[in-house]
């Protein structure tokens, strides 16, 4: 067997065994395009409600398929590579045997860049960062398409990446998510161009140790490792440029900002109501070229802004035309539970944010409202909530908090913003009774005035009450709307 780094996609893979950890979309998706290759596959998950079709479909194609408690303590015998899926914690035991026995471990994305086909290398545009890649990338995809070229979103959103790269039909352009998970067993992309977005608390249950927010950093930031045109940092977020000074680029890359403020040489930003280019126009040193106004966006929001700007800058990276980035930001609508408008019912505006899962994406969210009444609480997963509590808490005129880890944040406005009444829904935290958010938006609307904004942005995950942050914003939203109904 030739070496496991000189394998793609047109050679045989069929001395190789592979271990595949985890059979969610993405493990599914790895085993598959593995056993179409020819490799010998073993996957296992400890999970396997819910999962017999696919499972059956793999075996049929000679899979060995493992599900069920117990399947996944031992690595087996004679493994040439291990697969695992983005969630999987270093610590795992298959993991942890892995590295033990000097076996490679890939994640699906650094198996998807090896198998890009070499006749049809579509280039990457990537985009992590703690929050707004999901938005940022929908915008990319909608930026790519309106300048006619065949584009898709992959990664941590949408078609699994091993699965599109294998595609036949080539794409000319991928725009891809990438989680700090993803990152951490990433070890060979090079991505034409790629953004972090911002860095801030998340996660940090995963990572082991007094380094957890150090190594998160380090994670998001391999995202720049041999970048090819252009490393696009956050001007509001000095982290995110110092990642980019530590990083290992081709000859060549350059340094792109962007920022809500004016734009310097080599950004791009607001002039008045207008986001321009600074950064890919021949005349850059005396001028800026307009790409689209604040109106042309689905929403004002500040985090709404700099994402779409992200966007731009990645685009503009690749050769498209200000109108394609105009055109396929004025056509972008983000999908539910991000910003949304519920309702507005006696001078009250409800919104659902329920994918705001962390302090970071609680505080953007936060910011664009004011006065503002703030639905809060879940699983906090390790997170702090004292700087969001500082910055934004002479805009609370209340706060509602339900879940599991409703203290934390208790905690933080006891210390920060005594003065804000707080409410606490502390029955049925582990039920999905539609009744807990009925209370919860009685609450709101008593502490809400006219001009208010109730605002759901948990800053936590949702899984100690519901299934997904889906469920709690719909949730929410149901909620909201039988107590206009009945008002």
């Amino acid at each position: 067997m030739a070496g496991l780094d000189d394998l793609g996609r047109n050679d045989s893979w069929d001395e190789v065994r592979a271990a595949v950890a985890g059979f969610g979309v993405s493990g599914f998706a790895a085993a598959d395009n593995l056993l179409f290759l020819g490799a010998r596959v073993i996957a296992m998950d400890e999970k396997g409600e819910g999962k017999g079709e696919q499972a059956e479909l793999l075996r049929s194609l000679g899979g060995d398929i493992r599900l069920g408690a117990g399947t996944t303590a031992t690595l087996p015998d004679d493994i040439d590579v291990l697969v695992t899926s983005p969630g999987w914690s270093p610590n795992a035991p298959l993991l942890a045997q892995a590295r033990e026995r000097g076996v490679p471990i890939w994640g699906e994305v650094e198996l998807a860049w090896r198998l890009r086909d070499p006749a049809n290398a579509a280039p990457w545009l990537a985009i992590t960062g703690t929050n707004g890649k999901t938005t940022t990338v929908q915008m990319l995809d909608s930026i790519l398409r309106a300048a006619g070229l065949r584009s898709v979103a992959v990664g941590n959103v949408g078609r699994p990446i091993v699965e599109a790269v294998m595609d036949p039909e080539p794409y000319d352009v991928f725009a891809v998510e990438l989680s700090s998970f993803q990152l951490h067993y990433t070890d060979s992309m090079a991505a034409e161009s790629a953004v972090v977005l911002n860095v801030a608390e998340d996660h940090l249950d995963w990572y082991d140790g007094e380094n957890a927010m150090a190594d998160y950093a380090a994670d998001k930031g391999r995202v720049f490792e041999r970048v090819e045109r252009a490393c696009v940092y956050n001007a509001a977020d000095s982290l995110t440029e110092d990642l980019v000074r530590e990083a290992d680029v081709q000859e060549g890359a350059r340094a792109i900002g962007f920022t809500l403020a004016m734009p310097s040489v080599g950004m791009l930003g607001i002039v008045e109501d207008m986001l321009v280019d600074r950064a890919f126009i021949e005349q850059r040193e005396s001028s800026a070229a307009e790409l689209c106004t604040i109106t042309d966006l689905a929403s004002p929001a500040p985090h709404f802004v700099a994402n779409a700007l992200a966007a731009a800058a990645l685009a503009r990276a690749h050769g498209v035309s200000q109108a394609a980035v105009r055109d396929g930001l004025r056509s972008f609508r983000p999908d539910g539970h991000r910003i949304a408008h519920v309702a507005e019912h006696a001078e009250i505006v409800w919104i659902d944010d329920s994918k705001a899962t962390n302090p970071h994406a609680a505080q953007s969210s936060l910011r664009a409202y004011d006065p503002v009444v703030w639905v809060a609480g879940g699983l906090a997963k390790g997170a702090r909530f004292e700087d969001l509590v500082q910055t934004i808490g002479t805009r609370l005129r209340g706060v509602v908090l339900l879940g599991a880890d409703r203290h934390v944040i208790a905690d933080a406005l006891s210390r920060h913003a005594p003065d804000v009444p707080i409410i606490e829904i502390a029955d049925g935290e582990t039920g999905l009774d539609v009744t807990l958010m009925d209370r919860v938006v009685a609450a709101a609307a008593s502490l809400a005035r006219a001009g208010d904004t109730v605002l759901l942005a948990p800053g936590c995950a949702s899984m100690d009450m519901f299934a997904n942050y889906g469920e709690r914003g719909d949730r929410f939203a149901e909620a909201v709307r039988k107590h206009v109904a009945d008002s």
